[in-house]
């Protein structure tokens, strides 16, 4: 499966990405970010897995200018029909998108969208090595092997599952980079930078953010991050509250952006789906298949396609 060689893919220009101190750069070693969109969830409940085929992917790279897309893989255990249950339909839906991604020259997060991904060790040890065998070649790739953990110590759970992860995908890709989530829905990035993981290059950690319910104080906790050495990557931040309700704070949002482009951070917006809820970008009943117009998009899908081209351009 060829990736794009085409001179104005920003994948490209940039090549295989990788983590020097705090900073994620290109391979000129040039400090970059990238901004585009997450994806819902693989599985069927919400219908957000319909949005997962080439065309939509084209429409964010040609009409958004999106750079980087997130595929969230559900691999929570107790959702029936996730990666856990279901991992032929999921995995299926997730190649879909990769496969797209890699022909148009984006790059791409794989993300192992779990709450408790330690209690499936197993599953997402064998399902990363599947995913570096079949494409750590690429320079497109970001694996991020842990959503969101919930209320878990760092030392004693967290870091532990991404050692393992990262040892087994270390094995077959020695390069792309490896992005580990942190405690309390990826807000503790503070806690994961007193005592980071060692003995592995080019590892980030997430940072998801809600810009109505997620203001200064956590902008604080990623700046301690920051200054204690470690790259972060938003690969998940909407512009209403953490529940995915609530209107636009258009406010929050744009200090955010601040931040985001003074420290050269990678985002990803939250999500495309049109399911009635603040965070979706779509207006229920939007195509699957993009070519939305601007009537077709919510507060926050237009705020996101705000930003989205602003960071491209």
């Amino acid at each position: 499966m060829p990736s794009i060689t085409t001179e104005n893919s920003v994948v490209a220009k940039n090549g295989f990405l990788s983590v020097d101190g705090n900073k994620i750069v290109n391979e000129k070693g040039e400090p970059v970010s990238f901004a585009g969109n997450s994806l819902f969830w693989s599985n069927d409940y919400y219908r957000g897995n319909e949005f997962y085929n080439k065309e939509v992917v084209r429409f964010l790279k040609e009409d958004w200018n999106a750079q980087i897309i997130r595929i969230p893989m559900t691999a929570d255990p107790d959702i029936h029909d996730s990666y856990i249950f279901d991992p032929e339909t999921n995995q299926a839906k997730l190649e879909t998108v990769v496969a797209a991604c890699l022909e148009l020259g984006l790059y791409v997060i794989i993300d192992w969208h779990s709450h408790r991904a330690e209690d499936n060790e197993k599953e997402a040890i064998a399902f990363f090595t599947n995913m570096a065998t079949k494409y750590g070649k690429h320079p497109n790739i970001i694996y991020e092997i842990y959503n969101e953990p919930l209320d878990v110590s760092w030392n004693e759970v967290i870091k532990p599952y991404a050692e393992k992860v990262i040892e087994a995908i270390r094995k077959i890709d020695k390069k792309n980079i490896i992005v580990v989530g942190t405690p309390k829905w990826s807000q503790d990035v503070d806690i994961a930078s007193e005592n980071p993981i060692k003995g592995f290059k080019n590892i980030a950690y997430t940072l998801h953010f809600y810009a109505g319910s997620h203001k200064e104080w956590l902008m604080n906790k990623a700046q301690k991050a920051i200054d204690n050495g470690i790259a972060l990557m938003v690969t998940e931040w909407g512009s209403v509250n953490a529940n995915g309700n609530g209107e636009v704070n258009a406010k929050s949002v744009k200090k955010w952006m601040d931040f985001m482009e003074k420290n050269n951070i990678t985002h990803c917006n939250w999500s495309i789906n049109s399911k009635e809820e603040g965070a979706s970008a779509l207006k229920p009943g939007s195509n699957i298949y993009g070519n939305w117009k601007h009537e077709d998009l919510t507060a926050s899908g237009k705020l996101a396609k705000f930003y989205i081209k602003k960071a491209a351009n």
